[in-house]
């Protein structure tokens, strides 16, 4: 049921549409790649999923054969039209928007835990993902297909190489882990990139008892001057009585940091 090469860029030529590089679009055209992807997002017959940016609806088709009820939302005015014929018929809900501006709370009123899946634009990946964790509770998992290493910085944990404000930020909402990767010939038009897919289970509720507002600053204090030990990149919010009640040694780096650590560090802000 999936677009093949041929189908996709006959579809594209048929409407006179070509991929905007301005909205970071390419598209999947292997039909054992949305598979996959389909697959590991673990949903089944009724389950709610929510597609960000399906395109031509090549992944949707994928999540079709898996009996998924689904709605997408895609910004690309031009390519609404050719996914409401390619989807709709499928029962797929089709909404026009950015997902950065859409009403969430309206879109997804009809069932209490979703899951989202999406091929996102690297240059909004980030963000996009942090955003939807910090404001959108009824999306409870995710599996998104970003670059490489976007998707390293989202599931590090302390001591890798990777870790970052975002991968603390992810950490706080849920737990992710990279399940898998994606070759830049399997896009039309090629990246310069590869991919990876990245799973994001939501925390029932979140591992540590400090809100999130009175950790970050912590953390982009620390993570600004990250070659510092934290003695110095923190001196202005953490004494050193702090760092010894917070069991935090003050010549660490902020990458050799947990959750929990930042939590107690946090805690101790003067």
């Amino acid at each position: 049921m999936t677009h093949s090469p041929q189908e996709l860029r006959a579809l594209l030529d048929r409407h006179g549409l070509e991929p905007r590089r301005a909205l970071g679009q390419n598209f999947v055209v292997d039909p054992n790649t949305v598979r996959r992807i389909a697959r590991l997002a673990g949903v089944g017959p009724g389950d709610p999923v929510v597609e960000i940016g399906p395109g031509l609806g090549s992944l949707t088709l994928a999540l079709v054969e898996l009996g998924a009820e689904i709605t997408v939302a895609e910004m690309d005015r031009d390519l609404v039209p050719v996914l409401r014929e390619v989807v709709e018929p499928l029962g797929v809900r089709v909404v026009e928007g950015d997902a950065r501006e859409v009403d969430w709370t309206e879109l997804l009123a009809a069932h209490e835990r979703w899951s989202l899946v999406a091929n996102l634009p690297y240059n909004v990946a980030t963000p996009l993902v942090l955003d939807l964790l910090r404001d959108v509770p009824r999306i409870g998992s995710m599996l998104v297909m970003v670059q490489r290493e976007v998707g390293e910085r989202l599931a590090a944990g302390a001591g890798e190489r990777a870790v970052g404000i975002p991968s603390m930020l992810v950490a706080y909402h849920g737990v992710a882990e990279v399940v898998g990767r994606v070759p830049a010939t399997v896009f039309h038009p090629q990246p310069k990139v590869e991919s990876v897919l990245v799973r994001i289970e939501r925390h029932e509720e979140p591992p540590v008892s400090l809100p999130l507002a009175e950790i970050e600053p912590v953390l982009r204090a620390a993570y600004g001057q990250r070659r510092k030990m934290l003695r110095r990149s923190l001196v202005d919010l953490i004494d050193p009585d702090g760092f010894a009640a917070a069991d935090v040694d003050p010549t660490a780096r902020p990458e050799t940091l947990d959750l929990a650590a930042w939590a107690r560090l946090a805690a101790q802000r003067g």
